[in-house]
């Protein structure tokens, strides 16, 4: 007997053949062809292949709000060895409360009264029982044994943003919720790095404040973060 066999089957050219070699079985093949077997078998759908999720489209690096801050009290984490809690100005009503991991890369008294660079748009965070509003920009070598907050020019403003190369008229910066939701630090950040003169750029764009650019202390081609 003629027996089906699921997804074993070939197309229509097979029952044709079938036919003709052996009227016999035209009964069994009628009775097949009745109940849809053949149909199925010949129709057999072949499997897609999921889609791929889309890379993020990448956003204006003005999408970022990336400004001058002068660092007005520094002092380690109760908590944490590692971290320190920095009130910064930025040129708001209420400095900044800013939680950074630099505790084993700059000593305490640099970072008084130091100008920095800070990313302004972030959600805040919970770093350890303190909430973190932002992020100081460092440069850090490779092997991550070097980390060093960018640093303004002397004469810079606190609050100012930065821009990047031509420029300086920038779009306004998105919503720390949309920031987050569409990886904007995540898809941009790549491309933030020091040159060979120890200037940071974006996509070979120097960062520059009213004042000039924004430099590295001693760290060349080097990522910033």
């Amino acid at each position: 007997p003629l027996h089906y066999v699921p997804g074993g089957c070939a197309a229509a050219s097979w029952t044709r053949s079938v036919r003709m070699s052996s009227p016999l079985l035209a009964p069994r093949f009628k009775q097949l062809r009745t109940s849809g077997m053949l149909a199925r078998c010949a129709t057999t759908d072949t499997p897609k292949v999921a889609d791929q999720p889309a890379a993020p489209a990448e956003p204006p690096v003005s999408a970022l709000d990336i400004r001058v801050g002068r660092i007005i009290k520094c002092e380690k984490h109760p908590d944490a060895d590692s971290l320190y809690v920095e009130e910064i100005d930025i040129g708001e009503e209420q400095p900044r409360t800013i939680v950074s991991g630099l505790a084993k890369y700059v000593p305490l008294d640099q970072m008084q009264d130091r100008l920095v660079v800070i990313l302004a748009n972030l959600k805040a965070r919970n770093m350890r029982g303190i909430k973190s509003n932002g992020m100081v920009l460092c440069a850090c070598d490779s092997a991550h044994e070097t980390v060093e907050p960018i640093r303004p020019p002397a004469d810079a403003v606190a609050g100012e943003r930065v821009w990047f190369g031509d420029d300086k008229e920038q779009g306004m910066p998105e919503a720390p919720n949309r920031v987050d939701k569409k990886k904007m630090w995540d898809v941009l950040q790549p491309h933030l790095m020091t040159d060979g003169s120890k200037v940071a750029s974006f996509k070979g764009k120097p960062m520059l404040t009213s004042a000039g650019p924004v430099t590295a202390d001693s760290l060349t081609q080097s990522s910033i973060s």
